[in-house]
């Protein structure tokens, strides 16, 4: 049976190849699922990739990824990481672990960048390392 890493993407992802690629590079966000499904195939896991720019989604998500017996929830909040109490909740009310990720490094970027109600209740957090991140929890998630 093929385990499943629910992968949650936030609001301006899908812009991603377009938006400031100074700072998040030229992939765009299918390029990265099509990374994560070769590796996530490799490891006998699926992948279910999805991105929204409506917090309500992703806090649905989380849920679902728990009803649904996800292994693992790879979640880039966007900006949300930074004001949404209700995300905390919502990671913090289910069991599945939660790896954040972030393609730039919030804690070299503006102050406001600096807290992270997502960090606070992820389990674990990979910064910095562009789109490389992804498969970074990934490899991370396969170990859970």
């Amino acid at each position: 049976m093929t385990q499943t890493i629910f992968v949650l993407n936030g609001p301006n992802l899908n812009l991603l190849g377009t938006r400031e690629p100074e700072i998040y590079g030229s992939d765009t966000l299918d390029d990265v699922a099509a990374r994560l499904d070769e590796r996530a195939s490799q490891l006998g896991l699926a992948i279910e990739m999805r991105q929204s720019n409506h917090e309500g989604h992703l806090i649905d998500w989380l849920h679902e990824a728990q009803a649904d017996g996800a292994k693992a929830v790879i979640l880039n909040a966007g900006a949300y990481t930074h004001t949404s109490l209700a995300l905390y909740d919502a990671i913090r009310s289910i069991s599945t672990p939660v790896i954040e990720v972030h393609i730039s490094n919030p804690a070299a970027r503006e102050a406001y960048r600096h807290h992270s109600y997502v960090g606070m209740a992820a389990n674990g957090a990979i910064t910095g390392m562009g789109v490389y991140g992804y498969e970074l929890a990934l490899e991370a998630a396969a170990r859970l």
